[in-house]
Formats: structure tokens, C-alpha cells, sequence
């Protein structure tokens, strides 16, 4: 089952890695401003590096400073690596872990546009890490943790890379109580980052047992209907749902709607009537998102979810 799931993982995120879904759009960066990227860091960065695919901003939290050594777990296209990379300068390094080769060739672009001389990316699995014993000063992740089919691998993992006193600053989402059937069965609510998850208490006691002291783990109280609810957005693992113009007649359909799942068509041409309305196109990944919107229609995730932000020490 595990191997089913992560070829299904890395499926979805290679379609999305090889999308056109970029912080031009104004739904990703709507997605991202949401959980915590302020506008000047998105501007900051290559287009590209921005998918919205987040449910936090680590390195927001995570006080990285001059000299240190940062590693992303599941760095997708490499937004908060290279976040972290101005963060940690010259003399630091911003290391990003994916096990996907398309998101790893998009964040090594975007790195090269970017200038970034101080990053590295390495393909790997974030529970069999490439890197040495207490070599790392911090350690960030965004809403990948959850996808890992053995979280407490994961958690020894960090504790072995960390040096004595690393820190964790971890953006992630955790149950509050038992999903309903219909989701924590569903493989593509695991890929949509909700079924994998796991209960709050789960993931703190997960993390003392891999040695970690004062953990933290704190319900940022970001909304997560709005992945499968608002048109034009971007779920937590990819795949704009209006990512195209429709042309219908004279009138050009305003595709991504930012916010507002009601906006209409403006006229390609100033004097002819608006009479038609947006129609949605496919995306890389329509059935995924099908299926979160219709989840999301039937229950409440934040009954059931949170988006939160983890912290931990390694003594």
C-alpha cells in the first residue's frame, strides 16, 4: 500500500512540477499570501518557485540566521529554500529534499534564475536523508510531512541530522480528531494532504520519541476549505482549476477567478455584451481536484484538520 501511495505522490507532484502554474497567477499567489508568504517575498523570487502548494511559511518561523545550515523536506519548487537562502548568506547553505525529479529540475532552474550560489538540492526520500550526522543548524518543511507513510522515520531522521540544539520549524497539517470514512479512505484526499495526516497528539509524542525537547505544535487557524473551494485557487498538492483563457464567442472568460467564484467575463472587445460567464478548464490533475472540491462541499475539513506550525529542539 505504501509503495502504491507514494508512486501516486509522486505522480500528482510531477504533473503540477511540469505545469505552468507559476505566482503570476493570481490564485497561487491568493493560496500563498493565505497561509503566511507576504507579497514583497513573492515578488522576491522567481515566478516559477511558487505553485501553491503550501500551508505555511517555515522560514517565516523558523529565525535563520547568518552561517547556518537549513534543510527543506520536500523542497517542491524551492520557494522557501531560497527563501532561506537569504536568510542564511553567503557563508550558510539552504539544502532542499524531494523525491521527485521534475519538482528537483524546476527548483534547480529557479535556484540558476534566481542567483542563488548557496543552495543544493538532492534527490531523496525526507526518511533516508543524504546527509551527515548533526550537520544541520534548522530544519523547515511545508506541508510534506503528512505525505510520509512512516512520520516517526521522518521525526529520526531529523533528530539525526541536527546538531545538538538544531531546531525544527515545520509547516504542516494534523487531525484534530477522526476523519470521516469517506476521507481517510480516500487516496486522493492522502495526496490532497488531508488523509495522511495524523492526530496532534500523534505527531508531538512522534517527536519526543525521536528525542526532540519543547515541542510546539500550534493550530495556525488558516482556513483549508479554501484548496477545493475557491475557483481558480490551488489545492496543498497542486493543480489550478482554471488555468487557461476560455473564449466563448466575442467575450474572453477572466480565468483564474482570485477570489470570488462568481466573477464573470470581461469583453475581449469594449462594446460587446458581457452574456456569457467563466466556464472552468481541465487542469494537469482534474480528478484530484474533483475530488477535494466535493469532499470539501460535504464536510468541514477544519472540523476535522488544521493547518499547524511545529517546533522543536534537538537537546
Amino acid at each position: 500500500m505504501s509503495n502504491t501511495i507514494e508512486d501516486i505522490v509522486r505522480q500528482k507532484y510531477a504533473a503540477v512540477a511540469a505545469s505552468a502554474l507559476t505566482n503570476e497567477s493570481a490564485g497561487v499567489r491568493a493560496v500563498a499570501q493565505a497561509f503566511g508568504y507576504s507579497a514583497e517575498e513573492l515578488r522576491s523570487l522567481p515566478a516559477e518557485a511558487n505553485m501553491g502548494l503550501s500551508c505555511g511559511n517555515p522560514v517565516a518561523t523558523a529565525h535563520l540566521r547568518p552561517g547556518e545550515v537549513v534543510v527543506d523536506l520536500g523542497s517542491g519548487g524551492g520557494i522557501d529554500v531560497l527563501l532561506a537562502a537569504k536568510k542564511v548568506g553567503a557563508e550558510g547553505r539552504a539544502i532542499g529534499i524531494d523525491m521527485t525529479d521534475e519538482m528537483l529540475d524546476r527548483a534547480k532552474r529557479n535556484a540558476e534564475k534566481a542567483g542563488a550560489s548557496n543552495v543544493e538540492f538532492h534527490k531523496a526520500m525526507i526518511d533516508a536523508l543524504p546527509l551527515a550526522d548533526s550537520s544541520v543548524d534548522c530544519i523547515i518543511s511545508n506541508c510534506v510531512i503528512n505525505l510520509a507513510t512512516d512520520k516517526r522515520a521522518v521525526f529520526r531522521e531529523m533528530a539525526r541530522v541536527l546538531k545538538p540544539s538544531g531546531r525544527v520549524a515545520v509547516s504542516d497539517i494534523a487531525l484534530k480528531k477522526p476523519l470521516p470514512p469517506e476521507i481517510g479512505q480516500d487516496l486522493l484526499a492522502y495526496v490532497g494532504c488531508i488523509a495522511g495526516a495524523i492526530p496532534i497528539e500523534e505527531y508531538r509524542d512522534g517527536l519526543k520519541e525521536a528525542g526532540f525537547a519543547h515541542v510546539e505544535i500550534i493550530d495556525s487557524g488558516a482556513d483549508l476549505n479554501a484548496y477545493a473551494q475557491i475557483d481558480g485557487q490551488v489545492g496543498c498538492c497542486g493543480g489550478e482549476m482554471a488555468s487557461e483563457p476560455v473564449t466563448i464567442g466575442t467575450l474572453s472568460c477572466c480565468t483564474p477567478a482570485p477570489v470570488d467564484s462568481s466573477a464573470c467575463c470581461a469583453p475581449s472587445n469594449p462594446v460587446a455584451e458581457a452574456e456569457a460567464c467563466c466556464a472552468p478548464t481541465q487542469a494537469e490533475t482534474p480528478e484530484l481536484f474533483a475530488r477535494l472540491a466535493e469532499l470539501a462541499r460535504r464536510h468541514n475539513l477544519n472540523d476535522y484538520a488544521a493547518s499547524v506550525k511545529v517546533f522543536a529542539i534537538k537537546p
